[in-house]
């Protein structure tokens, strides 16, 4: 219900927005304007940039092969996402790559990280290229971490010396303070001004677990989105604020895209604003018709560094050029309740209050305090919604680079069986006369609120696997509905029906 609230608060921004404007545009300046540094200082100095010549050169060439490596082995697929109630194929291609056991949200779909490889973990990887593409990211995201460090240690510094000026260098921009220009700010160097908290928070808001990798080719596109406030063109990604991280942490993108002979003409041409040819990043102040925008251009091998809360109080865009881009995207991802240490431990939480008899092996339930069933049916409804129905909507995919998620989803099936038997249990309790009219009333109301939701759900989750969005997938990436309710090895059919169930529990309390 919040997200619900929350996209229809941001519609009706963006309708007022627009109506404010009208048929006006709201102006904008890239470097080449002779205003962009006085307004990226006062209104976007928390975005830093950084040329690839600033990059090592064998870094360049590892993560640029693994990009290719992973577009030739179909490693990139097109999400299918929900807004306002509908599902939608996204434009952009979209990989994640990560800690093992991470998952990341966005727009109501779950991704799963292809693991990068982790010390401590068996990962067996579909081809020798994919471990290598993987293990080249990890190495990005430890220089971007380090990097990212420097430019927060950096902004610290000077705000403690109260210096305020900050340069630009040449059109094509290096965006940052003097100090984190010239490369290296140790912790040593800034422990005069970052006392030892602050610097272990700094490290906690750059430790990226994940990298979200985007792939497009706009000339394969058959219609691309007109940026509306502004003018600036094609939209690869809409203005939005990235989902799902860590408060205040920063956000690293590394750009690789293919510049042929098509863009260098382009950069021939005197053109007013940005180059069509060339991708860009905007930013714009949330929700602001005052300030005017950015649009920065994303050269190969370029990075960018959005610090601290810029990407709360901020929002940004993808303008498409005319070539092929890759990017990577690393993020500190709130994994708070997505990993699979989270999941099990919810499942095991759950599983406690389910007792076996040593004589009979007959099952039956510890306790049916209502606080226990509510607690027990939620980590039911959160192991089908948020885990397994999300895993397999995404069909076999993942199984393009690894095999890894398999063995913890059967484990989690395994776990959902068992709840599933749990549920049936409660049934034939409430039915009993042992409880008084009073305690069962309260147990069945609260059950029937985890009840009628996954009924809900079930029926959502089923028309979404037959949407014509889903049908229009490739084989081997359409949404398997419920594979986990008929797996060939499992004789255990569910244990009661749904809709059945629902209706008798509200005759009870009636």
């Amino acid at each position: 219900m919040k997200r619900r609230a929350g996209e229809r608060e941001k519609e009706l921004k963006k309708k007022k927005l627009l109506e404010e404007l009208g048929e006006k545009r709201l102006p904008y300046v890239t470097p080449a304007d002779a205003d962009f540094r006085q307004l990226w200082k006062t209104k976007y100095s928390k975005l830093i940039f950084r040329k690839s010549d600033t990059v090592p050169e064998d870094l360049h060439q590892m993560v640029q092969e693994g990009f290719l490596t992973l577009r030739e082995q179909d490693c990139f697929f097109q999400d299918l996402v929900r807004i306002k109630g509908k599902d939608f194929l996204t434009p952009v291609s979209r990989i994640l790559i990560g800690n093992p056991g991470c998952t990341y949200k966005y727009l109501n779909t779950r991704l799963f990280t292809v693991p990068w490889p982790t010390e401590g973990y068996d990962i067996k990887y579909c081809s020798p290229q994919i471990h290598d593409a993987c293990k080249a990211l990890i190495r990005l995201n430890d220089y971007l971490h380090i990097e990212a460090v420097k430019a927060l240690q950096g902004q610290n510094f000077f705000e403690t010396k109260e210096i305020k000026d900050t340069t630009v260098i040449d059109r094509e921009q290096n965006f940052a303070t003097p100090l984190t220009e010239k490369g290296s700010v140790s912790k040593d160097q800034s422990s005069c001004c970052v006392p030892e908290d602050d610097y272990i928070s700094l490290k906690n808001r750059t430790s990226y677990n994940l990298t979200l990798l985007n792939y497009m080719d706009p000339l394969q596109m058959l219609y691309l989105k007109q940026e509306p406030y502004f003018g600036m063109g094609n939209m690869a990604v809409s203005w939005h604020h990235d989902e799902n991280l860590v408060e205040r942490s920063t956000v690293a993108v590394y750009s690789y895209s293919c510049e042929g002979s098509a863009m260098e003409e382009s950069n021939e041409q005197k053109l007013k604003g940005r180059d069509p040819a060339v991708w860009h990043v905007g930013l714009k102040v949330a929700w602001d018709i005052e300030t005017p925008g950015l649009a920065i251009p994303l050269h190969q091998g370029d990075f960018y560094l959005m610090l601290d809360d810029l990407n709360m109080t901020h929002q940004h865009c993808v303008l498409a050029g005319f070539s092929p881009r890759f990017s990577s995207t690393h993020r500190v991802a709130d994994c708070s309740r997505g990993t699979l240490e989270y999941i099990f431990g919810q499942c095991e939480l759950a599983l406690q209050n389910l007792q076996t008899d040593s004589d009979s092996m007959a099952l039956s339930l510890k306790s049916l305090e209502t606080a226990v069933i509510k607690q027990v049916e939620e980590i039911h409804n959160e192991v089908e919604f948020e885990w397994l129905r999300q895993f397999w909507f995404q069909g076999r995919r993942y199984l393009k680079c690894t095999d890894w998620w398999l063995k913890p989803m059967a484990q989690l099936e395994e776990f959902w069986r068992k709840m599933e038997i749990m549920t049936s249990l409660v049934l034939s309790e409430v039915g009993k006369e042992e409880q008084t009219e009073e305690q069962r009333n309260e147990t069945i109301n609260c059950f029937l609120l985890a009840l009628t939701e996954r009924q809900r759900l079930r029926k959502e989750w089923t028309a979404r696997c037959q949407s014509e969005a889903a049908e229009s997938l490739p084989e081997d990436q359409k949404p398997e509905c419920h594979p986990f309710w008929t797996d060939d090895e499992c004789d255990m059919p569910l244990p009661y029906d749904l809709e059945e169930v629902i209706a008798n529990l509200q005759n009870l309390v009636q």
